[in-house]
Order: C-alpha cells, then structure tokens, then sequence
C-alpha cells in the first residue's frame, strides 16, 4: 500500500468510521460530545498522519549525501 492511493485509501477508511461513529453513538444527554469526540479525534489523526509521514518523505530535514562523487581537483566542481 504504499504508493500513491494511501491518502485516499485512509480518507476512505477515516470516513467509514466517522459515519459509523455517527450512527452508533450512544443514545442519551451525552450523544453530541460522544458525536463530536470520535469524529474530530478520527479527523484530527488523519491530518497528523498526513502531515508527518508524507511531509516527511516530500522534505527530508536531512538529505542524503553522496560519498562517491569525484571532485575536480583545479575547480572544486563535482563530476
């Protein structure tokens, strides 16, 4: 699963469970707060997921560096 489908695949996923939250929230005073918990917690998961594991990949902090490349030895420039 780790191609460019994810994103979808877990919007999919997360929008199942908020429906199904919606649906089987326990019935009584507590309804909307049990309501509005697991549909911004389940939102919430999501966007972080998003934010740190594709951002990440996008733009690495550190990037890799390349030992095998030969420098010029008169200019300074890489080959």
């Amino acid at each position: 699963m780790a191609n460019g489908w994810s994103p979808i695949i877990g919007l999919i996923i997360v929008a199942i469970f908020c429906a199904a939250a919606w649906i089987f929230a326990p019935k009584g005073e507590n309804q909307t707060v049990w309501r509005s918990t697991l549909v911004l917690s389940a939102v919430s998961m999501y966007l972080m997921w998003g934010a740190i594991t594709f951002l990440a990949q996008w733009h690495p902090i550190i990037s890799p560096v390349r030992n095998d490349i030969r420098v010029d030895p008169g200019s300074g420039h890489r080959f």
